[in-house]
């Protein structure tokens, strides 16, 4: 059973998701601050965090900077519809998603599937069969191991997911449909811009922004070197 990590001060809010994803199969770990929030998300025993932006004691954002700085697991972040600073801020720190609130239960639960699918896929390849390596990066998706010139590439989930499936299209245009139906397993919503950040991420982290080029209006293109 899959254990979901809810992080938010609205106590209704968690009561309510809490009854809808255990009613969907899910085991369902509950906090109301983010510094327990944090805790919980390093203590080993979930599988995706869902992290709400504002909250006491430590807001989300800071809860965020400080899981990744430990850990690489899952974590969708619940924003204030139309803020898409938050959105964008918590994307570049590391978030795989986001949901803005107030949310839907059932959209909220579409993207948890959508990571665990994701991460259950990852954990059934078999090891070193589908090793990647174009322009010094590689990448072994069994094993969440990326490195370039042989240094390890400190990615986040949805940002590995979305380097994989570039680079098995290297030298070709991967339209932005197709890396988040690929990458983040949903088709692409308007004005959703989620998938520009993460590139933005990819490209810092891998100190050479040529690698990954912008095709305006068709998407994007891992240069084969």
């Amino acid at each position: 059973m899959s254990r979901i990590l809810l992080v938010d001060d609205d106590t209704e809010l968690t009561e309510l998701l809490s009854d809808y994803l255990s009613a969907e199969g899910l085991e369902i770990g509950i906090e109301h601050d983010g510094q327990a929030g944090r805790d919980a998300a390093l203590s080993g025993q979930y599988d995706v965090v869902v992290l709400d932006s504002m909250m006491p004691i430590m807001n989300g954002l800071d809860a965020l900077k400080a899981i990744r700085q430990q850990s690489n697991i899952p974590v969708i972040m619940l924003t204030a519809k139309g803020d898409d600073i938050d959105r964008i801020i918590g994307l570049e720190m590391g978030a795989d998603d986001y949901v803005p609130k107030p949310c839907m239960p059932r959209e909220l639960l579409a993207r948890i599937y959508a990571i665990l699918r994701r991460t259950e896929s990852q954990q059934n390849k078999t090891p070193n069969s589908d090793t990647l390596f174009v322009s010094n990066v590689k990448l072994v998706p069994s094993k969440r191991q990326a490195t370039k010139d042989d240094q390890s590439l400190e990615l986040t989930s949805t940002e590995f997911n979305l380097l994989e499936v570039l680079m098995r299209h290297a030298g070709q245009v991967v339209s932005k449909e197709t890396l988040s139906q690929e990458a983040l397993d949903r088709k692409l919503a308007k004005f959703d811009r989620s998938i520009d950040v993460h590139i933005s991420s990819i490209r810092q982290k891998l100190g050479d922004a040529s690698l990954i080029q912008t095709v305006r209006g068709l998407g994007y293109l891992f240069v084969r070197n």
